[in-house]
């Protein structure tokens, strides 16, 4: 059984020309400025690396995140 059956929910990312990034499956933020952003997913912690970082939505009910800024490195 995979994972995603067991939680229920998937975690997926998508990256566009490394400037915005949209995140699902987020469970958690614990930390964020304009270089890093480190949050919680249904796969692990996840630390997203850059530069003028800016968190554009976030939505609570369906995990789902939005950041743009310059992404350099994505870390689990």
């Amino acid at each position: 059984m995979s994972e995603e059956n067991i939680t229920g929910k998937s975690h997926n990312i998508i990256m566009e020309n490394r400037k915005t990034l949209s995140i699902s499956g987020v469970t958690d933020v614990d930390n964020f400025d304009e270089k890093e952003i480190l949050l919680y997913t249904q796969s692990g912690e996840l630390t997203v690396s850059g530069k003028n970082l800016h968190v554009n939505s976030m939505s609570v009910e369906t995990g789902e995140m939005i950041i743009e800024g310059d992404i350099w490195a994505l870390n689990y």
